[in-house]
């Protein structure tokens, strides 16, 4: 038999005297991804109080609760880390920038920046929410990166490509499935195959891509491989 309940599971006398309360406050409001709803939604971010209650009327404190997210749609309460996964707005963004750092980095490695290897990095680009991506574009960013770090076209992996490639890759693999972080590997790797087999840079800035990705250099090695092979 349940504390406070009588043999019939009601509630005694005693338990419908005494409970507790939460007196939430308030600190903080934004947007996040609400997993009670599925999507985008905005949420408070409450501290409460815990307070014992004699007939409803708060008495005596308890000790502090929380903190929680409250979404304002769904009304659930979720703990703070669910505020480290992106909105669905903030994750879009953060995929099209990768995949738009990653046809650059290919196409720098390249040597020659090839028709082909534009075509197909445009395509992707625009696939992955710049819908206005020309080859042109790509080629003029892909010049002007080379003359703002002194790097010429075909050389390794340098210290400060592989810096851009983590920054923009690092806080979007933990939130993709293993197909999704293979899928931004497999389309740079069909940049670089576009105009030819890969070149020692290529292979260096598609190792760099791997590792950004959490993806072990067994699994990039066979993705090369798969990429080679015609479908």
């Amino acid at each position: 038999m349940l504390p406070g309940r009588g043999r019939d599971g009601r509630a005694t006398g005693l338990a419908r005297m005494l409970g507790t309360r939460t007196a939430w406050t308030p600190v903080g409001d934004g947007e996040f991804f609400c997993p009670g709803c599925g999507g985008d939604r905005n949420y408070q971010r409450l501290t409460g109080q815990r307070r014992f209650t004699l007939l409803g009327v708060p008495v005596l404190p308890r000790g502090a609760s929380g903190p929680v997210v409250e979404c304002a749609a769904c009304r659930r309460h979720f703990g703070t880390d669910v505020l480290d996964h992106p909105t669905t707005t903030r994750f879009s963004a953060m995929l099209r920038d990768a995949v738009h750092t990653v046809a650059l980095a290919v196409l720098s490695a390249g040597g020659t920046c090839a028709r082909t290897s534009l075509e197909t990095a445009a395509v992707a680009v625009r696939a992955a929410g710049f819908p206005d991506c020309t080859q042109e574009q790509l080629a003029a960013l892909v010049d002007a990166l080379a003359a703002d770090t002194g790097r010429a076209y075909g050389e390794p992996c340098t210290p400060g490509l592989a810096i851009e490639l983590h920054e923009a890759l690092d806080p979007l693999a933990p939130h993709l499935a293993p197909v999704g972080r293979e899928s931004i590997l497999l389309q740079g790797a069909r940049i670089a195959l576009a105009d030819g087999p890969y070149t020692p840079a290529e292979r260096e800035v598609l190792a760099t891509v791997g590792a950004a990705l959490t993806i072990c250099a067994d699994d990039v090695a066979r993705l090369l491989a798969a990429a080679r092979t015609p479908s």
